[in-house]
């Protein structure tokens, strides 16, 4: 590392880069540099004589993942491209080809995704005669995938079942077994497997563990505090001989529980390594110092955190400005007013502005505001582009080329596109499948054990046929020529053609941009082979498709936010029950996880924050008055803009967190007086409506909040002096 790299960095990230040897913990938060330190340290080291063979480093997504092998390769041209640089899966699924015959797998195993992995599920239900609204797919499937992130495959998740008297993980646990089975009969591992498989192979197999501890050297973890348990100990176990083990991250931004991720990876990492060295980044380069104290101002309340603050050089800033509208309607409305006035009057683009909701459920008001003033906008984690319906099918094709015991492929592509094969004809393969004890393709080598209508056996042996050729071809052809047979083979693209919709012509754009994806993936990767092209698309998450060099604003929930940043961001729906979300403001964990996830969205904008709520907000059809969030008070936003249909109406310098009461005061529940709610605790009435079953109040609670009730459906007791 010359000392032109060096004079790029503050000294905490000096401190970061020259430490090389032992355990390290840097605790990086928002804009702190957290990349350019990462690449910077893997530069040095390469610069010290450490051979790239001998250094790994992993993190969460394709994004970053190659956006630290770019930077890599510009720092170090001659040795940075033989770095391993990727995400934590897609460095098991490459362990496990490598050493499938050393472990009982086949190498050329399928990864199957949320969709592959729901419908094996529906099928382990179906089997089970179970009742599917009672055990639902979803939830099952959540809790199996909890189970692997855990360390808990399907038998020692029975063994834990069955010493609770839980009676539904009792059946969870016998679903799960069913799962792996159909799963191991398809050559097939889901998400989960690719950690629980490798780490098991490590903890079980000396040879190997010591293989992959000679092999890494140096081990670096970027955002380690999103880590589960498997992947905890998948670090563990390759970094345990040298220990030279570098983890990167923010317990600040640890927002991912719900699928696994443990805080306390990165809170208890000195237990682990009590000789590590700690270095925390607090230079901020991305935020003005408003935004930056605003977000401290949410931050600190959370009790389990390791103390820092973020600090900038930058100018102040605009101040955090906060409205207040009267519906989820006119809260889009005044987005939209004040993305136009800035796009007209401050000369920004459209790609400047991002906004976050907590839930997907919210983005079809936005949605219809933006569309109706016309401004472009994208949609981060909507249908993503290998989950449409022709993307799908198509890859089913190649899957069940590559491995013919793929059932959920053989199951999708049948009769696509329609070819005379019905459910009594599928049927009966099937059984013949399970009487044979062979996979549903195998199962087409006795065909009379089918049975099938005349014509319905044609188009099974036709598409038998076809397959057969199809398979025999696959190996002395490129990908994209495997699958503009496909397409030409199954007359996939003449059956669209010939419905003439605009539908189906946008599914016609799709199947040649997957032509071109396919392409793309051939020109740059390595392993131009079908099996490693259909494991770079099932590990394809949301954040990978976006690309920021489309004008268009950007919406998108507030975890898929992460490790983005934009000039100017708007965070809406800022209500008791959407952040914190549900019950969550019950439970101390939680809520302080509610609180991460608000500071991760306020320290995505660079410029300019604008936070928003509704008093009143329709949801799944039904319409609420709502709070505003704890978190816009500890926020501490002294501007509040008050926004009105087509335009904003009036800024004023302070705000008063009470509504104006109202004249109206006869009957029960007056105004002033005392009243108790079962979740909100104590409170007063300071605004009272309607009367009957209309009646409706407004409740100033002890804790600062307050909320519109109908008494009718509040269960509101008044109290008595």
């Amino acid at each position: 590392m010359t000392n032109a790299f060096l004079e790029q960095l503050n000294k905490e990230q000096q401190d970061a880069v020259l430490h090389i040897n032992g355990p390290l913990i840097i605790f990086a938060g928002a804009g702190t540099g957290k990349t350019r330190v990462i690449t910077y340290r893997i530069a040095h080291m390469l610069n010290q004589g450490i051979s790239p063979y001998h250094i790994l480093a992993v993190t969460f997504t394709n994004k970053a993942a190659e956006e630290m092998r770019k930077r890599v390769d510009n720092l170090v041209p001659s040795l940075g491209k033989a770095v391993w640089v990727s995400t934590f899966h897609s460095f098991c699924a490459h362990f496990l080809r490598v050493e499938a015959k050393n472990i009982g797998l086949d190498p050329q195993f399928l990864i199957y995704d949320d969709t592959d992995q729901k419908n094996v599920i529906k099928k382990c239900i179906e089997e089970l005669i179970l009742d599917d609204k009672k055990y639902k797919p979803a939830r099952i499937l959540e809790i199996i995938s909890r189970a692997k992130d855990d360390m808990l495959d399907a038998d020692s998740f029975e063994i834990h079942a069955q010493t609770s008297a839980d009676t539904f993980r009792q059946i969870v646990a016998t679903v799960y077994k069913l799962y792996q089975n159909k799963l191991k009969e398809a050559s097939a591992l889901d998400f989960g497997d690719l950690l629980l498989s490798t780490v098991e192979a490590l903890r079980d197999d000396e040879r190997l563990r010591q293989k992959y501890q000679e092999r890494f050297t140096h081990v670096l973890v970027d955002e380690y505090q999103d880590t589960n348990h498997a992947q905890y100990l998948l670090t563990k176990y390759i970094s345990a001989k040298h220990k030279n083990l570098c983890v990167v991250g923010d317990d600040d931004q640890s927002i991912y529980s719900w699928r696994g991720a443990d805080v306390r990876n990165i809170l208890e990492f000195e237990n682990d390594y009590p000789e590590c060295k700690m270095i925390k980044l607090e230079e901020n380069y991305r935020s003005v110092s408003n935004i930056l104290d605003s977000a401290w101002n949410v931050i600190k309340n959370n009790e389990k955190r390791v103390d820092k603050k973020l600090w900038t050089s930058k100018k102040e800033g605009n101040d955090v400005k906060l409205y207040e509208s009267a519906t989820a309607i006119e809260e889009a409305q005044s987005v939209v007013s004040r993305i136009e006035y800035l796009k007209n009057n401050k000369n920004e683009k459209f790609n400047d502005f991002a906004v976050f909701y907590r839930t997907n459920a919210q983005s079809r008001v936005l949605e219809d505001a933006f569309r109706r003033a016309g401004i472009p906008y994208a949609i981060v984690g909507s249908v993503r582009f290998y989950d449409r319906q022709e993307i799908k099918d198509l890859m089913a094709y190649l899957r069940l080329l590559h491995n013919p015991n793929d059932n959920i492929s053989f199951a999708r592509i049948i009769n696509v596109p329609k070819r005379g094969i019905g459910k009594t004809a599928f049927k009966s393969i099937e059984q013949a499948s399970k009487d044979k004890g062979v996979s549903l393709w195998y199962a087409l080598e006795h065909m009379s054990s089918i049975e099938a209508t005349p014509s319905a056996r044609k188009s099974i042996l036709e598409f038998k046929e076809m397959i057969y050729q199809l398979r025999l071809s696959k190996n002395n052809l490129t990908i994209r020529q495997i699958t503009e047979k496909i397409i030409e083979k199954t007359g996939y693209l003449k059956e669209l053609e010939a419905e003439d919709t605009p539908e189906a012509q946008n599914r016609i754009e799709n199947i040649y941009e997957l032509l071109t994806a396919i392409g793309e993936f051939e020109a740059r990767s390595p392993d131009k082979s079908l099996s490693g092209y259909l494991t770079q698309v099932s590990l394809v998450n949301d954040i990978d498709e976006w690309k920021d060099t489309f004008d268009k604003v950007t919406l998108m929930t507030l975890h898929l936010a992460k490790g983005l940043e934009f000039r100017t961001v708007f965070i809406t729906g800022l209500e008791e029950g959407l952040v914190p979300i549900g019950e969550s403001a019950f439970d101390m964990d939680e809520l302080e996880e509610e609180r991460r996830l608000m500071y991760v969205g306020m320290t995505r904008a660079k410029e300019d924050l604008y936070l928003s709520w509704a008093q009143e907000r329709t949801v799944f059809g039904k319409t609420r008055w709502n709070m505003r969030s704890r978190f816009i008070d500890e926020a501490k936003v002294f501007i509040e803009e008050r926004a009105s249909m087509p335009e904003i109406k009036r800024n004023v310098s302070s705000y008063s967190p009470e509504p104006a009461p109202t004249k109206a005061n006869s009957g029960p529940f007056q105004l002033e007086s005392r009243v108790k709610h079962e979740k909100f605790g104590l409170g007063r009435i300071i605004d009272k409506s309607g009367s009957g079953d209309d009646l409706k109040v407004v409740v100033l609670f002890d804790t600062g909040q307050w909320k519109k009730l109908v008494v009718k459906y509040a269960n509101l007791e008044e109290l008595t002096d």
